[in-house]
């Protein structure tokens, strides 16, 4: 074997003292110096996170309105243009705050994180009102229709559960909804499926609605509803109580 010549041995020697020197110095630095922009690397990064952290505490306490979010689909999607193609990504987000208030949003973005909050500022600012019954379900039976989707909602015994699946079952949970029968009978696409869920909960109508729109009492209304528009045969007034909805 070679000796290794004495000059390489000295420059071996002061590379492996070089960061032991380097921090010390910041060390003793640090120690003397406390403004932030005369900090060492290290330093600067410390300083980084902690306001990175302080900023997404932030961000947590202005989101937390009770809204919930749930991302349904998020895809690569792409834009030809004339000098090639360009990537972005499309995120589908249902936000609603379990007490009769649901929206869908969907938005794109180059970055995954960016899409899904642009699609929850678009869902929040379109956001429907459903109609809930004292069971936790909603008035009557309707379908929603949306491009080619068609979304059949039925309303459920209280026990029965959410029975849905997809993007429907979400928007149910997230309105609110804790008993009832969903089912998806046109296209698959999330999207569209979501959207038809939606509107069909938007068309919902009130029995106290519906009779103040033909200047009825509730019980005249559920007595024609049975077969006779007689006052004597109206539905008593417990039965009228139970079919109220919680406003």
């Amino acid at each position: 074997m070679r000796k290794p010549v004495p000059h390489c041995q000295a420059n071996l020697q002061q590379r492996s003292i070089a960061p032991q020197q380097s921090l010390s110095s910041c060390k003793s630095f640090c120690g003397q110096q406390l403004s932030c922009h005369q900090l060492p690397a290290r330093a600067d990064r410390f300083t980084l996170h902690a306001v990175a952290r302080q900023g997404g505490d932030n961000k947590r306490e202005e989101a937390n309105d009770g809204f919930q979010e749930r991302v349904v689909q998020v895809r690569r999607v792409t834009k030809v243009v004339k000098g090639g193609k360009q990537l972005s990504f499309r995120a589908v987000v249902v936000v609603g705050d379990e007490q009769g208030q649901v929206g869908v949003g969907c938005a794109s973005a180059k970055e995954v994180v960016q899409a899904v909050a642009k699609a929850v500022v678009g869902a929040k600012n379109e956001l429907v009102r459903v109609p809930l019954t004292n069971s936790a379900t909603f008035p009557h039976r309707i379908d929603g229709y949306f491009g080619a989707a068609k979304v059949m909602l039925r309303p459920a015994s209280e026990g029965t559960g959410v029975i849905a699946g997809g993007a429907v079952r979400v928007v149910l949970e997230l309105a609110g909804v804790k008993n009832a029968f969903g089912k998806q009978l046109g296209s698959p696409n999330p999207l569209n499926n979501a959207r038809a869920a939606l509107v069909g909960l938007s068309e919902m109508r009130t029995f106290k609605e519906v009779a103040a729109q033909r200047d009825m009492t509730i019980e005249e209304f559920m007595g024609r509803i049975k077969g006779s528009g007689s006052a004597a045969s109206a539905v008593p007034e417990k039965d009228a109580e139970r079919l109220s909805v919680m406003q």
